[in-house]
């Protein structure tokens, strides 16, 4: 089996979306932006992007309770391709431990 692991920390840009599945599986969307300086071949750089985040399932949504736009928070989870109606794909992070920072 191959690595897929993800941590990243940033800010939710809206408040959270909750939705249960017609299976009865309950569903938090939100989005995180990363912004900070990293270093590559020994130079500053700047980088930003925003990731689409899904937590699933009843364990992990007492994480989600507390979150609210604007909120600093810390996402550990898996990545996934997630294809929307239009063809267009994207990856979106599948989390499995929430932290708030703030």
């Amino acid at each position: 089996m191959f690595d897929n692991q993800l941590i990243i920390a940033g800010r939710l840009t809206q408040e959270p979306v909750r939705k249960t599945s017609p299976a009865g599986i309950p569903h938090c969307y939100f989005v995180v932006e990363h912004s900070s300086q990293q270093f590559e071949a020994d130079m500053p750089r700047k980088v930003w992007c925003r990731i689409k985040v899904i937590a699933s399932g009843q364990a992990i949504q007492q994480q989600t309770q507390i979150l609210q736009s604007g909120h600093l928070v810390r996402v550990t989870g898996f990545i996934q391709r997630q294809e929307s109606a239009n063809g267009l794909a994207q990856l979106v992070l599948h989390a499995q431990m929430i932290e708030k920072l703030d």
